[in-house]
């Protein structure tokens, strides 16, 4: 990376940053109705070398594709039609419009996060960018704040609907444990990840998709209507704080399509506050089962999985050395995570890929997971 770095920069650069991916392991798609999500961040991260140049311009180059942007400080805000620099450029945007104290610097990105996996490559390649110009423009460091400033880049630059889980679990993960976040106050507890015997499992379906494009910001749309008419008749700030009963009485007031969003929701948010207890507890066999009830809800309820998600958990479901398999993320495409015994986990990768490239007609890819801190500073001297 660093010669890469002073063959497209002229100069070796001056510091290496890091912000990781992450891994959803229950509470799918309530962060934006105010629920409570477990994301772990991963030793799959974006990793940022960077360099003061001296400019007002935030210069951007990645390793492993040949696409440069070059991204005026003064006028950040016109970069949104970039095929590729606009989520640094959205994060530059509302880090000036904050108030931070930019610098122009050249930044090479080398991400390991599988683009379109539903392991937020995009929020660490946000957390990474924030995190380098903050440190470069000498400015104090609050990596909550800079996470939801990234939210609001991805919100408002980039146009993806995103919740707060992705940036704030890339920014404040931490080696070891699992992030409980309370999403509608950004209140959040770590939770000791231990898993015993077992390891986590990621399988990218490897299905392009596009959350900009896809039904996403549908699914979003759907839940706020929900709330709208519930809120005719529970004071409440939030769809996540409603119960499921509570959903279930008044489902008549809604469409079909609107109450079964809302049910997802707050069976998902009730999902979450036993998985920690089973967590907690050492109960893996009671938490692998709340990871096969939040795919089913997910694919009956939000209609978020498709065939190549439904293939690989189900095909993880009828191994034994599996406790539990779900999809992770935002859906349409991206990956599954299971709970796998240490043993088993070369049969099952095996026998999961073999599946899955039968009824698919392509191959899966696996990842085992490993929990690691979300952003590091790397010890480099240039």
């Amino acid at each position: 990376m660093v010669n890469k770095f002073k063959e497209l920069f002229g100069a070796p650069p001056e510091a290496i940053y890091s912000a990781a991916g992450r891994v959803n392991l229950i509470g799918e798609h309530v962060d934006y109705c105010g629920g409570q999500v477990l994301p772990a961040a991963l030793t799959l991260k974006c990793r940022v070398a960077v360099r003061k140049n001296g400019t007002n311009f935030f210069r951007v180059a990645a390793t492993d594709i040949p696409a440069r942007a070059e991204i005026d400080l003064s006028a950040t805000e016109n970069y949104k039609d970039l095929k590729w620099g606009n989520y640094q450029a959205g994060v530059a945007d509302e880090m000036k419009k904050a108030g931070y104290r930019l610098v122009g610097c050249d930044v090479l990105y080398d991400c390991s996060v599988p683009f379109g996996s539903g392991l937020s490559s995009s929020a660490a390649i946000e957390v990474a960018t924030a995190y380098a110009l903050a440190r470069t423009g000498e400015n104090p460091i609050d990596k909550s704040a800079l996470a939801v400033l990234c939210q609001r880049a991805e919100n408002i630059y980039c146009g993806v609907n995103c919740g707060i889980m992705d940036q704030f679990a890339s920014a404040n993960g931490k080696k070891g444990n699992a992030l409980l976040l309370d999403c509608a106050t950004l209140a959040y507890e770590y939770i000791p990840l231990d898993l015993k015997d077992c390891v986590l499992v990621l399988a990218n379906c490897n299905k392009p998709r596009n959350l900009v494009e896809s039904k996403y910001n549908e699914r979003r749309s759907e839940v706020e209507t929900a709330l709208r008419v519930l809120k005719r008749r529970f004071d409440v700030p939030n769809l996540a704080s409603l119960k499921p009963y509570q959903v279930e009485e008044y489902r008549t007031l809604m469409p079909p399509v609107v109450y079964h969003r809302a049910r997802h929701v707050v069976t998902e948010c009730e999902r979450v506050r036993r998985s920690v207890e089973a967590l907690r507890a050492g109960r893996l066999g009671e938490f692998g089962q709340y990871l096969n009830q939040s795919h089913l809800s997910l694919r009956e309820d939000y209609e978020v999985t498709g065939r190549e998600l439904d293939t690989l958990a189900e095909a993880a479901w009828v191994r034994p050395e599996c406790l539990g398999s779900r999809m992770t993320g935002a859906g349409f495409g991206g990956c599954t995570v299971s709970l796998v015994r240490k043993r088993g986990v070369d049969a099952f990768i095996a026998a999961v890929g073999e599946e899955y490239r039968k009824e698919i007609g392509y191959e899966a890819s696996f990842y085992v997971a490993e929990v690691a801190d979300g952003i590091i500073e790397e010890e480099y001297v240039g």
